[in-house]
This record gives structure tokens, sequence and C-alpha cells, in this order.
């Protein structure tokens, strides 16, 4: 049975969770979410308060059953390439292998991609000795597509450093664009058979309005911020992210998986905390949100807890906001 229509409460409550990156395999959900570890720290723009060095993967048998901490799946001290930050993972299964994709800064403090592997998907899992070549920015998220390809999708402003990048290298005293210029999009592109590679340089995906016009820099309502998910749904590409700084989750639409995306609206209102980060899953004949928020530590920036709520869609596929 799977009749829960909304979850308030947090999946877990012995540690503070976010950014959860839910899955299903072998009949149940599995999450991926980064650990807020229990300290108090300084918030700023570059997200030094946000200084996670694990990662703990959980799991539901079905959305009635208790949530399970299956532990340590992966720390700091073991990537070799890592120096500090393990911000949002995904994970995704592929060729007898569970692959988890990850960000975290390099000994030059520049975030990168990583990945690590198991034959679990609880965990644990051995990183890669290197980071993705190619690969940087934060919140990598992976789609397996029909067709077994598969694309990853990423990118963050601020402390995700997706501004340093607009040359195609890394300047570390690089702004934005104007507010009058078209907004920064997520980063896509497609994985290698071997899941541990590029195949391609990484695409700016474009986010449009409904007159095919870029959403602007200076529209923070709607403009991309960081947590890109993309899902499927009767054909439709849903690419949804949060807008940051208005702490919106908002998605848009298109027919192919590198965009362009159609903005459609807003799913979900600010939650309780800075930060708000999803991710979108079907389970059995349900879809679902998961996301986070700062209720379970009463409000601070990093300690945040993991829930989920159900979402729906409608007649035209475009998706119901949510009203928690």
């Amino acid at each position: 049975m799977n009749n829960i229509v909304k979850q308030k409460e947090p999946l877990v409550t012995h540690i503070y969770t976010a950014d959860p990156s839910a899955h299903v395999f072998d009949g149940k959900i599995y999450i991926y979410p980064s650990h807020d570890l229990d300290q108090v720290q300084i918030s700023n723009d570059n997200g030094d308060q946000y200084n996670m060095e694990d990662y703990h993967i959980l799991s539901l048998d079905d959305t009635n059953s208790p949530c399970i901490d299956h532990g340590e799946a992966l720390h700091l001290k073991d990537i070799p390439w890592a120096s500090k930050q393990l911000w949002a993972p995904d994970a995704v299964y592929k060729n007898g292998t569970y692959y988890l994709f990850f960000p975290a800064r390099d000994k030059d403090e520049i975030f990168r991609i990583g990945v690590a592997t198991s034959s679990n998907p609880a965990g644990p899992f051995k990183a890669e000795e290197n980071y993705i070549p190619g690969s940087f920015s934060i919140d990598p998220a992976v789609l397996m597509d029909d067709d077994n390809r598969s694309y990853v999708y990423f990118g963050g402003l601020w402390g995700g450093q997706l501004e340093k990048w607009q040359t195609g290298t890394f300047k570390a005293d690089a702004e934005g664009p104007a507010v009058t210029a078209p907004a920064l999009g997520p980063r896509v592109a497609e994985l290698n058979e071997d899941m541990l590679t590029f195949k391609e340089s990484p695409e700016e995906i474009s986010i449009v309005d409904e007159d095919g016009n870029p959403l602007l820099a200076g529209d923070e309502d709607r403009r991309y911020f960081e947590g890109p998910w993309v899902h499927k749904y009767n054909g439709n590409y849903y690419l949804s992210y949060s807008t940051g700084s208005t702490h919106y989750i908002v998605y848009a639409m298109s027919k192919n998986p590198k965009g362009p995306y159609t903005f459609k609206g807003k799913i979900l209102d600010p939650v309780i905390g800075w930060t708000t980060h999803h991710s979108i899953v079907q389970f059995q004949d349900k879809w679902y949100l998961f996301y986070h928020d700062s209720s379970l530590s009463g409000g601070s920036d990093n300690k945040r807890c993991v829930k989920f709520t159900e979402l729906k869609y409608n007649e035209d596929g475009t998706i119901q906001k949510i009203e928690l």
C-alpha cells in the first residue's frame, strides 16, 4: 500500500539530511541525501556553512514503512581528489553497478563532480581516483532515458561556482550576467557507457518563457539557481530546480532531454530554511516529491531534514502546485 498523500515529518531524526535524490531500485525507494553535520557554522553566500563530509543512504520499503539509515556509504577521507564539502549527490543503476555522482571541492577549492561505485544500492561506495574530466560546479542529477542513454545535469550559482565557468575555464573573479541579460542555465552532458566520463563537452540548457524568450538573470522568481532534476512523464521531459534567492521549486518542460525547456510554473513554495532542493520519483502508481526543510533544527540554515509528499499532474501534463 502507498496511500500517503503528504509526509510532513522528517524521514529520519537521528541525523540531519538534505538534498534528497530518490530512486526506485529492487522495488524499494532509495534516497541519496547529503548529510548535514550537527555543527554551528557561519552562513555566507559561498556556502561555507554546508561543510558536509560523508553520505548516508536511506531507504523505504514503501511509503508507509519506517525509513532505514544504511550508515556511512562514502567519506571524504576516502576520495583521493577531494578536499571538502560533499554536497548534493545522485545515483543511477547501469551495467550491473550502482553509480553515486557527487560534488566536492578539489585540492584547489574548485568544485568538481566525482563518481563512486557499488554492487549494492545502499553502498558502501568506492570513489574513483579522479573526478570526471571536464566536470565543474555542483548538484549532479542523472537521467537514464528510455533508450538507455544517460545524461548528467548539474550546476549551481554563488557557492556552486557556475558563474565562474562562463568562458569555459574557471575565472575566480567572474560575476554573473547583468539582470537584463539571459540567466545562466544548468549544464547537461551525455555520459559514456562506462558512466565515468562525459561523452561530450557539457552544454548550457536554455530555459525560455512561453514566447520563446530566455528567462533573464533578474527574474529571480523563475530563473535557474541550483538543484536541477530531470524526469520523464508521458513523453515529456521535466526540468525542475530551485530559484535560490526566492526559495521556490519550479519547473519547465521539453520534448528533448537537452532542451530548450519552456517554463511552466511553481511546484513548491518556500520552506523553513534558506535552501530548497528536491527530486521527483514514481513509486508504483503514484509520483512523489522529495524535498528538505530546516524544521527539525528549528530553522538552522545548515541543519536540514528530508521529507516527501505526493505530486500530481493535470490532464495536459502540467504539474499541480503542492500545498503543504
